[in-house]
């Protein structure tokens, strides 16, 4: 035996074609404001958006929307998007998209009630949230970094020419997953091929 160890990974996963009919059981466990995040409007287009509203609706949410996230989500982006879940008051914060989408959600997910720069806390002094972190749970679009079940944050600063990523506690990785394979089936060759060498790139990192 190599040695000991002990892990936990709390986030709760539903995979499989019906994964969606999961958020009806989530839901409840959170109050009605809800931030809905997701990147540059592809649910739009292949019907996974009008699914997900529809849930959300149907458990009596009122629904506060972020899109426009980028791969590599920005600093400048991270800022907005702690302004959008202030002003929507998010008693969670729904993830609909891949990994950057997720990374950047749990980044707003820690600052919300944080008063310091984001920035500077967590990805400069690498601190650790000492106030209140906003839920997270994400409907996954595209495999490849595990974002949607871990602690990792990864936001870029082009003025400084950086890009880091935190990999936070337990407390902040995501509540929940949905996961159904089918959603992947929309994204084009080139992203599931990018996610391949994701996959392997991170397998190979650990």
């Amino acid at each position: 035996m190599l040695g000991n160890f002990t892990y936990c990974n709390p986030t709760k996963l539903y995979f499989g074609k019906d994964a969606l009919d999961g958020l009806n059981e989530e839901l409840p466990k959170y109050d009605k404001n809800i931030l809905l995040v997701y990147g540059g409007g592809s649910i739009k287009e292949n019907g996974i958006y009008d699914k997900v509203v529809a849930i959300l609706k149907a458990n009596g949410k009122e629904i506060f929307e972020d899109g426009g996230v980028m791969p590599n989500p920005t600093v400048e982006k991270l800022n907005e998007g702690i302004e959008r879940a202030k002003a929507a008051k998010a008693d969670l914060i729904l993830v609909v998209g891949g990994g950057s989408v997720c990374d950047y959600a749990k980044a707003v997910s820690v600052s919300v009630n944080c008063g310091d720069d984001a920035w500077e806390k967590y990805f400069i002094r690498f601190e650790e949230p000492t106030c209140d972190i906003v839920p997270v749970g994400c409907v996954l679009t595209m495999v490849g970094t595990g974002s949607e079940m871990n602690g990792g944050a990864v936001i870029t600063n082009h003025e400084q020419k950086l890009k880091i990523g935190h990999v936070f506690g337990e407390k902040v990785f995501p509540k929940f997953s949905i996961m159904n394979p089918e959603f992947t089936f929309t994204i084009p060759k080139y992203q599931m091929v990018s996610g391949i060498y994701d996959i392997m790139s991170h397998i190979l990192e650990q």
